[in-house]
């Protein structure tokens, strides 16, 4: 840490929510040039401390000192004038507005009513060229943009305003390594230059690269702290759950069996370009590559979401065989379900219940004479819960309300509600902590052991291989095989 005292210190920060206790009197530090890591598993308290940070929240209790002086923001506008900046893991951008706009959004310069639009698009090309993407225009429309490409639009909103403390939650999620790679070189940057930042992931490597200090949250209490380079990943682990964890990637014994999905030669509209696999029953396929390299344009071609120039997808489950299908109910009828990368858009009605959530597909199974059977649905919901393990309070809880590692619970449970044969899943284990993580890889193993077939898409490329890689304590796992979804040039 620089200098003598902290930029910013937080002491004894509680807050309730209702019953549940979110934050416990939690102490928390950052200095100026440093990076500090704040980590724990979903629902241990970290976002909730950085919207206290960040105005979005108001504590219940406890004190904010920001260069010293007493620090209590009414309202997110009120932190960022005062230099707080915040990239949240859940995107917060207008998708009907350009990247200009986005970035610029409640910070444009209006002399005498008019806006120097000139001026704000010139520091817009110069804060995308330091995140080395000057490649995307400011007049393009983000939600025109991928999900990787969005989460740098939210990278350079922080980097527009010449902030104090970035707090960055889960940054690198959605990125490709040559975008995380100029992430941290800009993060060496702003330290350099002073600024502070709080960084928030599930990534305990990037972490140990990263950071200088991590605090560590458990149930809204601090489990423990230290210095990023001299502590283990084992240890910080240990910490985030407490208990020991033996087994990072489990593996299950399971058979493969016949062909129930063949690609062979396909094309999308721009991606995939030319790519043939067979996956078959009781088989976990990874795929892997670079964001943007065409893996989630092949799982949206093969669930019928995009369109497909020319090639073949052949299904063959214990619902029939295809090879056409033109919606994506059609490939629910053939017996494929699909876990969009997406979770808040995509894959899940976040404002609906549990329950709605994991029958919504297929309703009319609780439907009779146009009444729905609330009770039978409840009952569903409550196996599930069950069997998958899901944190909820019951099945009438708002999916918002749950932490990403239990919403992908639910999403996953869908699929499995819907008794599909085949699990197209597009980065199932993004934004979601350690300990999720195992219990997610152990449950996908355990599908593969039942029949199910998996293709399976990441960017993390441990998961996928299956072994320690030489000289880290890092995780592993996968029964993969590895797909090039882009032409050669």
């Amino acid at each position: 840490m620089r200098g003598t005292a902290p930029i910013l210190k937080m002491s004894g920060i509680r807050k309730r929510f209702g019953l549940t206790v979110a934050l416990d009197g939690v102490d928390f530090e950052v200095g100026r040039g440093e990076v500090h890591a704040l980590i724990g598993e979903n629902g241990a308290g970290k976002s909730t401390l950085v919207k206290a940070l960040s105005g979005a929240i108001v504590p219940d209790a406890g004190e904010m000192l920001l260069d010293g002086t007493p620090y209590r923001p009414a309202n997110p506008a009120v932190a960022r004038r005062q230099g707080i900046a915040m990239i949240y893991q859940e995107l917060t951008l207008a998708p009907h507005l350009t990247v200009e706009d986005n970035i610029t959004l409640g910070l444009e310069s209006h002399p005498l009513g008019f806006l120097m639009r000139r001026r704000a698009r010139t520091r817009v090309r110069e804060v995308l060229a330091i995140l080395r993407h000057g490649d995307i225009s400011p007049t393009r429309r983000v939600g025109d943009l991928r999900v990787g490409s969005q989460q740098l639009v939210e990278v350079a909103r922080a980097l527009f305003v010449e902030a104090k403390i970035i707090v960055m939650d889960e940054p690198t999620s959605s990125l490709s390594q040559h975008d995380t790679e100029a992430l941290f070189e800009v993060i060496g940057r702003l330290k350099r230059s002073g600024v502070a930042i709080v960084y928030i992931s599930h990534f305990l490597e990037e972490v140990k690269r990263v950071a200088d200090r991590f605090t560590v949250l458990r149930d809204g209490l601090v489990a423990g702290a230290g210095q990023a380079r001299e502590a283990s990943i084992g240890e910080i682990v240990e910490m985030m759950v407490g208990r020991k964890l033996t087994e990072m990637f489990p593996r299950t014994e399971h058979t493969v069996g016949e062909p129930v999905l063949s690609l062979n030669n396909l094309w999308g509209d721009t991606l995939p370009c030319g790519v043939s696999l067979t996956l078959r029953r009781g088989e976990i396929m990874g795929i892997a590559g670079l964001v943007g390299a065409g893996r989630s344009e092949m799982l949206r071609a093969v669930y019928a979401l995009d369109p497909v120039r020319r090639g073949e997808i052949r299904v063959e489950t214990v619902h029939g065989s295809a090879r056409r299908a033109r919606h994506p109910s059609h490939r629910l009828a053939q017996g494929l379900g699909m876990l969009s990368e997406d979770r808040k858009e995509e894959g899940l009605a976040v404002r609906l219940s549990v329950a709605d959530n994991l029958t919504l597909a297929n309703l009319g199974d609780f439907a009779r004479w146009g009444w729905l059977n609330l009770r039978r649905q409840r009952q569903v919901a409550e196996r599930w819960i069950q069997q998958i393990g899901i944190r909820a309070r019951n099945p009438g809880q708002p999916v918002s309300d749950l932490s990403g590692g239990n919403q992908q619970r639910v999403a996953l449970a869908r699929l499995l509600q819907q008794d599909v044969d085949v699990l197209l899943l597009d980065e199932p284990t993004r934004g979601i902590d350690v300990a999720s993580k195992v219990q997610l890889y152990r449950l996908i193993g355990d599908l593969a052991t039942q029949g199910k077939a998996i293709l399976f898409v990441s960017s993390y490329l441990p998961e996928l291989i299956g072994e320690e890689q030489p000289g880290k304590e890092e995780e592993s796992h996968g029964t993969p095989v590895s797909e090039n979804l882009k032409p050669e040039t």
